[in-house]
């Protein structure tokens, strides 16, 4: 049995970790409901400003190189100038509408773990989950939630697949880049065949950057418009895993790499062409599948990102594939009744993102009903 809670322990109604653009909607849709930040409802995220996963962004993402960005619920980005760092971009956006809604986000706090209430007495009143989350100086808050939503996204998990051998020079992930500047001189090999990995191939090469690209399979380029359709396709092949448990696959394998006119020219120019898959690390460099080998002074990781999911790890929740077996409305999970995952699997682009916000802000309401709790009449009806 889990030990008794913290006499101190914040009891809420709900609680959402993450205030990207998941945990923001799902906080918003809350709120709309009738739950009160800081008294029903408490967000908590664990960076020190607004902006989610974009505020760790480096200046050379400008917001006109940015795949997309969707509106939050019930508000309009506006213009923006498409030379400023996306970075700056959204942590602006961001922290105009926690203020103008009134989400009172509490930052920096960083959920270190998530158990399941088995005392009777907090049950009684509505508890289902223990949530330990670790701020400023090392302090600790506990609360007592009766649903939990997570959106954690990937961030804090960049994934580096395994190789043979070892590298003696400076190995990086994309979290970890900085200014492509810093790289000048220096000889350079981008792994990963996602969208990022063309970026920076982009990049480094706009900086006169000797720069290398491997991928584990051919580029998938995408030769037709990636339309509403195309992205319900993408979706419903998304949902399918998840639905099954199975760990979300990335994104450019469902879309497909974009061919736009930038990019096209780069492949021209013999810039963006794979070497194809790597067999094994060495000291100076890299041995490539077809038996080739190049010296390198930098081995960039652009190699995607898992679930950032550690946290919920006492609930038990993750299959042995990786992945998180999810109800059919793709926010809910069956091992966890009360928790609802947003910017998980079909719902990790932002427009995904806040339509799940939505859902698992229906479903806290719902599950949360059959305990006291602040009066919560016509709420769902808000949300339909």
């Amino acid at each position: 049995m889990n030990p008794s809670a913290d006499p101190s322990a914040r009891r809420r109604r709900v609680v959402v970790i993450g205030a990207g653009q998941a945990g923001l909607s799902a906080a918003y849709f809350l709120a709309r409901a009738g739950l009160r930040p800081g008294v029903d409802l408490e967000v908590l995220d664990a960076n020190p400003t607004a902006g989610g996963a974009w505020s760790h962004r480096w200046d050379a993402l400008t917001f006109d190189h940015v795949n997309g960005l969707h509106d939050l619920p019930d508000s309009s980005l506006g213009d923006a100038a498409p030379d400023e760092p996306a970075r700056e971009v959204v942590k602006r956006y961001y922290g105009r509408y926690e203020q103008a809604k009134g989400l009172d986000v509490q930052r920096p706090w960083r959920v270190r773990s998530v158990e399941s209430i088995d005392d009777e007495a907090d049950e009684a009143q509505g508890a289902r989950f223990r949530v330990v989350a670790e701020g400023p100086g090392g302090g600790t808050r506990e609360y007592l939630a009766g649903a939990l939503v997570s959106g954690t996204g990937t961030w804090d998990q960049p994934y580096v697949p395994w190789y043979r051998g070892r590298f003696g020079g400076r190995q990086l992930t994309t979290r970890d880049f900085t200014e492509p500047g810093d790289f000048v001189g220096r000889r350079v090999l981008v792994v990963g065949g996602g969208i990022s990995a063309i970026q920076f191939v982009q990049l480094l090469d706009e900086y006169g950057v000797d720069t290398l690209w491997s991928t584990r399979t051919p580029p998938r380029w995408r030769d037709c418009p990636f339309d509403t359709e195309a992205g319900l396709g993408v979706e419903q092949r998304v949902a399918a895993r998840t639905r099954a448990g199975l760990r979300p696959r990335s994104v450019v394998a469902e879309t497909g790499l974009p061919t736009t006119p930038s990019v096209l020219d780069a492949i021209d120019r013999g810039v963006l062409v794979s070497r194809g898959p790597l067999r094994a690390l060495t000291s100076d460099g890299v041995d490539f599948a077809d038996g080739t080998h190049e010296s390198v002074d930098v081995i960039l990781w652009a190699t995607g990102f898992r679930a950032s999911l550690s946290h919920l790890a006492p609930l038990g929740v993750r299959e042995r594939s990786g992945g998180v077996l999810m109800a059919d409305d793709d926010v809910s999970v069956l091992k966890a009744p009360g928790l609802y995952l947003v910017g998980y699997g079909r719902s990790a682009s932002t427009l995904g993102a806040t339509r799940a916000g939505r859902r698992a802000a229906r479903e806290a309401i719902r599950y949360t009903s059959d305990h006291p709790h602040a009066n919560d009449k016509n709420s769902l009806s808000s949300l339909s």
